[in-house]
């Protein structure tokens, strides 16, 4: 443990100085620490795989997905859904079968409880143990078939049966959690860097991209936006200076509205002004006082 200073070394306060000291030294407690600009994908990586896209796509609420990745995802949750259903509607078949015997066994009981009850009931005579047999035996006359026995299967204790839920059928972003379609989708073009000196491949290079109104460089750094009509990836200052002032597109001359520039969400530069979490955390036991 931390050592208390000189002239206070009988104190009975285990400080929170101390403690945080101690926890950090024994290996109790969460840790937090920042994230870097290494550990954020780019903003042209898929938020999936974290690898520069193929055939990029995104959602309505601007997160970027390889559209092979996410067809993989859906059809996965499509599959995950059509097994959870069966699962469901085995169980429910089974419920309503059990429902069924149980009340044809009540009417049974019913009936023979009636048939009794018209009979006559004769009182046996109860048999007297043979000689050399103890009637005060728990294991005499069979009884030692009806003790509870851990060991014997038919005994043993059984688990309930959990109750399937009945799955739902919506698929839902893996990022956002908002509900998730095919035909929601909207392709989207980079535009390439065309620089004939630099010999170097596309995923090598640092400034890959370039907004094809403005020729600025993408990056992380910068805030970009995606043109529905054309699914090309612009920057906001080139929407806020150049597009919202005609709202028309001078890519194809077509007109715009608020709704056909999607903000596009980028992964992250590593500046708290930029991003909100840069945080993460290493939940470990904590240390009791």
């Amino acid at each position: 443990m931390t050592r208390h200073a000189r002239n206070c070394t009988a104190g009975a306060v285990y400080t929170y100085h101390e403690k945080k000291k101690d926890a950090a030294s024994s290996g109790y407690g969460t840790n937090a620490q920042r994230v870097g600009k290494d550990s954020v994908k780019d903003f042209d990586c898929c938020s999936l795989t974290l690898q520069p896209c193929r055939y990029p796509v995104i959602t309505k609420e601007g997160h970027l997905f390889d559209k092979e990745a996410i067809l993989e995802y859906i059809l996965t949750k499509k599959r995950e859904y059509a097994r959870k259903l069966k699962e469901y509607e085995k169980q429910k078949q089974k419920k309503l079968e059990e429902s069924q015997e149980k009340t044809a066994t009540d009417e049974l009981v019913k009936l023979q409880n009636f048939l009794k009850g018209e009979k006559n009931i004769v009182s046996k005579q109860q048999i007297k143990p043979k000689d050399g047999e103890s009637s005060i035996s728990n294991m005499s006359n069979g009884r030692d078939k009806q003790l509870p026995s851990f060991w014997i299967p038919a005994q043993t204790p059984e688990a309930k049966e959990l109750t399937a839920q009945k799955p739902d059928k919506c698929i839902y972003c893996p990022i956002s959690g908002k509900p998730l379609k095919i035909k929601d989708l909207i392709s989207i073009k980079f535009t390439e860097v065309k620089d004939p000196d630099d010999k170097k491949s596309l995923i090598v290079k640092q400034a890959r991209y370039m907004c094809p109104i403005t020729h600025d460089i993408l990056s992380n750094s910068i805030p970009c936006a995606v043109v529905k009509t054309s699914g090309d990836v612009v920057t906001m200052e080139c929407v806020e200076k150049i597009l919202k002032k005609d709202w028309i597109n001078p890519l194809d001359g077509s007109k715009l509205t608020e709704a056909d520039i999607i903000p596009l969400q980028r992964g992250g530069t590593g500046y708290a002004a930029v991003n909100d979490s840069l945080e993460g955390k290493h939940i470990r036991p904590v240390l009791q006082a």
